[in-house]
């Protein structure tokens, strides 16, 4: 038994619920990742966006794997900012505002996005005003997207980030030496808290994203049958 497992028992169960709470932050960004590529897949088929599929990379660090779902997540931001930039411009100033007033019905929105895409595409999917309107009209995606960008900085910027993705296939040793480094045996409590406050917060606005796409993708497939 190692020394420091003799002056701090707690050690071994520490040990167990740092490689838990490791497991289910890569369960989660791999569900981000699920979640951004079929947000982009709508956006690429109904909005004629060119939005990249993304992958998470086995061979690479946590924070290399960020920095992928980021990139893709801003391509989302700009896309949605480019649609309103288009609305805009193609539009009259008074059925501009119509897009962002709540009280206009959405039947009579979507039919004004549908137009103005019928013209920039030649022809637009009979879902496209739909996407656009739901996309502008919400401020959930950009938010959500916001706080998820905001959050996997951070964990890619903590000590979290230098750990490959892959380390679930090595021994309980192995890995806590890769979660760990320098970080001493003693301080595993203080490594466990850490741990949890970021997946803590990246579970709850990953939830409110995940959440967001399934509604306009269940919209999607409701037009489509």
């Amino acid at each position: 038994m190692a020394l420091s497992d003799l002056l701090y028992p707690d050690n071994p169960k520490r040990r167990q619920e740092l490689i838990h709470l490791h497991q289910e932050l890569l369960d989660c960004m791999s569900t981000n990742f699920c979640a951004t590529n079929e947000l982009a897949r709508v956006l690429n088929e109904h909005l004629g966006c060119t939005i990249t599929h993304i992958q998470m990379r086995e061979n690479s660090t946590v924070k290399e794997n960020c920095d992928i779902i980021i990139q893709a997540m801003s391509e989302i931001q700009r896309q949605v900012q480019k649609i309103d930039s288009v609305m805009k411009e193609k539009l009259e100033p008074v059925l501009y505002q119509k897009l962002y007033d709540i009280k206009e019905p959405e039947l009579e929105k979507i039919a004004i996005a549908h137009k103005v895409f019928s013209i920039i595409l030649g022809e637009a999917t009979s879902t496209a005003g739909m996407v656009a309107i739901k996309l502008l009209g919400s401020s959930l995606i950009t938010l959500t997207v916001s706080k998820l960008v905001s959050l996997l900085v951070q964990i890619g910027a903590s000590v979290l980030g230098g750990i490959s993705i892959t380390i679930l296939g090595l021994g309980i040793e192995m890995i806590l030496h890769a979660i760990l480094g320098a970080v001493e045996r003693n301080q595993l409590l203080t490594a466990v808290r850490s741990y949890e406050k970021h997946l803590a917060e990246f579970k709850a606005a990953s939830e409110k994203y995940q959440r967001v796409i399934r509604e306009v993708t269940s919209l999607v497939r409701q037009q489509v049958q």
